[in-house]
C-alpha cells in the first residue's frame, strides 16, 4: 500500500507543479498550507514520504511555499486509501428487518441494538422485494416445504435492508438476533425480547462469511455502500 501512496503522491505533486505556474494555483496556498501541515504531523509514522516532503518544503524559502499547497492532494489521497484499507479489514454482514418488524415499528429498536454494541451502519434502504427476489434470497431453502410461504411473507411488505460493519459482526450479529425460534431465544436478544413465533421472527441475519458476501451482493449495489472511519472507533477498538 505504501508504494501506491508514493505513486499517487508523486503524480499529484507533478500535476500541481505544472498548475502552480499560473497565478490561480498560488491563491489557494494559505488554506492548503494549514491542511498539509496538520496532516503531515499525523502521518509521520505512517506515511514518512509525505511528511518528510512537507518538512523539506517548510524549510525552503517563501517562493517555494506552493509545495505545501501541493501536499494537500497527496495527503487527501493517502487518507482516502487509509479509510478503504481500514474498511477492508472489517467484517460486514447483511441484516434485514422483515415486514412484521417494519409494521410493528421496531426499526429504531433494532438499529439501536447494533449501534449500542459498537457496530457501524454502512448501507441501508427500504424495499418491497418481489416474489422472484425473495426466492433468490432464500434459494438455499427451496427444497423445504415452507419455502413458498416464506417467500410470500418476505415479499408482502416493506423490508429494511442493512449492511453492518465491525469486528466479529457476523457471529455476534447472530447472537444479537437470537435463535430462529423466538421461544428458544434468550432474553436480551432481539427475537427473545420482541418476537413470539417462528413465522414472525422480525429479522434476518447472515449466518456466515460466504452467505454475508452473497446476500450483500444480492441486496446492494457497490455504490450503495460507504466506507468511513467513525469517530467512536477509537473508543471501541482501542488497544492499551
Amino acid at each position: 500500500m505504501s508504494s501506491q501512496i508514493c505513486r499517487s503522491a508523486a503524480r499529484a505533486v507533478r500535476s500541481l507543479l505544472t498548475a502552480s505556474r499560473s497565478s490561480n494555483a498560488v491563491l489557494a496556498e494559505g488554506r492548503a498550507v494549514t491542511t498539509a501541515a496538520a496532516a503531515a504531523v499525523a502521518l509521520r509514522g505512517r506515511a514518512p514520504f509525505i511528511a518528510s516532503f512537507y518538512e523539506r518544503a517548510e524549510c525552503g524559502n517563501a517562493s517555494r511555499g506552493w509545495i505545501s499547497g501541493a501536499l494537500a492532494l497527496p495527503v487527501a489521497v493517502y487518507m482516502l486509501q487509509e479509510q478503504e484499507a481500514h474498511a477492508a479489514e472489517m467484517e460486514r454482514t447483511f441484516i434485514a428487518i422483515k415486514p412484521d418488524g417494519v409494521q410493528r415499528g421496531l426499526i429504531a429498536e433494532i438499529v439501536s441494538r447494533f449501534e449500542r454494541k459498537g457496530f457501524k451502519l454502512v448501507g441501508i434502504k427500504v424495499v418491497v422485494p418481489s416474489k422472484d427476489f425473495a426466492q433468490k434470497h432464500y434459494h438455499d431453502l427451496k427444497d423445504r416445504p415452507f419455502f413458498s410461504g416464506l417467500c410470500d411473507f418476505l415479499s408482502s411488505g416493506p423490508v429494511v435492508a442493512m449492511v453492518w460493519e465491525g469486528e466479529g459482526v457476523i457471529k455476534y450479529g447472530r447472537k444479537l438476533i437470537g435463535a430462529t425460534d423466538p421461544q428458544k431465544s434468550e432474553p436480551g436478544t432481539i427475537r427473545g425480547d420482541l418476537a413470539v413465533v417462528v413465522g414472525r421472527n422480525i429479522i434476518h441475519g447472515s449466518d456466515g462469511p460466504e452467505t454475508a458476501k452473497d446476500e450483500i451482493k444480492l441486496w446492494f449495489k457497490p455504490e450503495e455502500l460507504v466506507s468511513y472511519i467513525s469517530n467512536a472507533e477509537k473508543w471501541i477498538y482501542g488497544v492499551n
